[in-house]
């Protein structure tokens, strides 16, 4: 089977080409992982800004596991400035990956005007869209939080329309879903979109795509009730200041849909899913490797009964005085052991007390997760991040991680096409 090429875009710790193309290092068989398929990651990317050393330690975690100059550390617009005017090379692939952030994606000119599209700096998504513009991969695959498809609140659903609309511009069929991780038998309750899209000739059954396509044969879902159809401008510009006004807060996007030739079909998914499922539980260690300072002292119990309670309270603005009600629910404490966790956050890291922190009860004493249970609760080899980080860097390069086995899967259906 011809091998697919790989180039991994904000690889993190290396979520997706674990899932993609598992792991097989002789001097840490502990971290061993199946692949999904001929997959063979050949180029990757990670920067954290602002630039600092000391900000790169998932880079660093990257080169530990897959080896020294497997991952270019560098911002990545300015890696495509240079490849463009030929000071470096980035090698041809038939695939890209990447998680990114949820930002403003509008674009600052139409395509009418002299070079095209222009986006907004710093803005992930047109660094993304420039490599697929300049590599032209067969296969794309992002991640994203599900909050994109309805983002932002002025115009609902106007950030995944431009995605849309530029990634038809470049000929690019496309399917999405958002994933709850826990729906499909893992351990953690975690709502991700995945984008995947693809340059192919053939002309789709949109209807028939939700439900059969690529992410749908990897993950399940029910005859959808009915579905509805959005038409997405050519020009990203127009999007930008045209689409959804006066939608009356709702995006147009459901939490499944499919797309060729700028017309969209999109419907409410409803996972069906019939294996395993594993919960907090399955992922504990032993109390033997749980450092003394991961329990919560006697004293500092109540402040985190507090802060998971629910609230019904006045409250004053410490710079204005002004005075207003705040209230919320509740949450579980401690945090059940046998039902998947609630979606790891980047702050997990830390003795302080937090309301979306996770905690546990074992042995009739309180304490946080230790580092080698959240690699776990993404799907990563127990101790991934365990290279000489921090305890609290090593929770925030989990927070912002995928869960491993959705990409897996995913890819084991890419592969299957062949």
């Amino acid at each position: 089977m011809k091998t697919i090429k790989v180039a991994e875009l904000f690889a993190g710790v290396g979520g997706f080409r674990l899932g993609l193309e598992g792991y097989s290092n002789p001097e840490h068989p502990e971290f061993d992982m199946p692949a999904a398929g001929p997959f063979q990651t050949v180029w990757a990317n990670q920067w954290e800004p602002p630039g600092n050393d000391t900000k790169q330690f998932a880079w660093r975690c990257y080169e530990a596991r897959f080896g020294e100059g497997s991952c270019v550390n560098e911002d990545i617009n300015k890696v495509l400035d240079a490849y463009e005017k030929g000071g470096i090379d980035i090698p041809d692939v038939d695939m890209v990956v990447g998680g990114f952030p949820c930002q403003d994606y509008s674009v600052a000119k139409p395509l009418s005007q002299a070079g095209g599209i222009e986006g907004k700096k710093g803005v992930l998504w047109w660094d993304i869209y420039r490599f697929l513009h300049l590599k032209e991969p067969r296969y794309v695959l992002l991640e994203n939080v599900d909050r994109l498809l309805k983002s932002p609140a002025s115009q609902r659903g106007r950030d995944f329309a431009i995605m849309l609309s530029c990634l038809s511009d470049l000929g690019y069929s496309v399917e999405w879903r958002v994933v709850n991780s826990a729906e499909y038998g893992f351990p953690q309750r975690r709502k991700r979109v995945y984008v995947y899209a693809e340059l192919t000739p053939e002309q789709w059954n949109l209807e028939d795509r939700i439900q059969h396509g690529v992410i749908s044969s990897a993950l399940p879902i029910a005859e959808p009730e009915s579905f509805s159809t959005v038409e997405i401008p050519s020009d990203p510009y127009v999007v930008t200041n045209t689409f959804n006004v006066g939608g009356k807060g709702k995006s147009p996007f459901g939490t499944a849909g499919a797309m060729q030739d700028f017309h969209v079909v999109t419907c409410d998914a409803v996972e069906a899913y019939e294996g395993g499922r594993k919960t907090l539980g399955d992922v504990i260690v032993p109390a033997s490797e749980v450092p003394e300072s991961f329990y919560v002292p006697e004293d500092k119990l109540e402040k985190w009964r507090y802060l998971k309670g629910s609230k019904s309270e006045e409250r004053v603005n410490k710079q204005t005085g002004f005075k207003y009600h705040y209230s919320e629910g509740s949450m579980a404490f401690p945090d059940l052991l046998t039902n998947p966790s609630r979606t790891i956050l980047t702050g997990e890291g830390g003795a302080g007390a937090s309301r979306f922190k996770h905690i546990v009860e074992i042995g009739g004493r309180y304490r946080r997760l230790v580092p080698d249970e959240l690699d776990q609760l993404q799907g990563f080899p127990k101790g991934w991040t365990n290279d000489g980080m921090s305890d609290g860097h090593r929770a925030f390069c989990m927070g912002n991680a995928l869960v491993v086995g959705i990409p897996h899967i995913i890819g084991k259906q890419i592969a299957s096409r062949l």
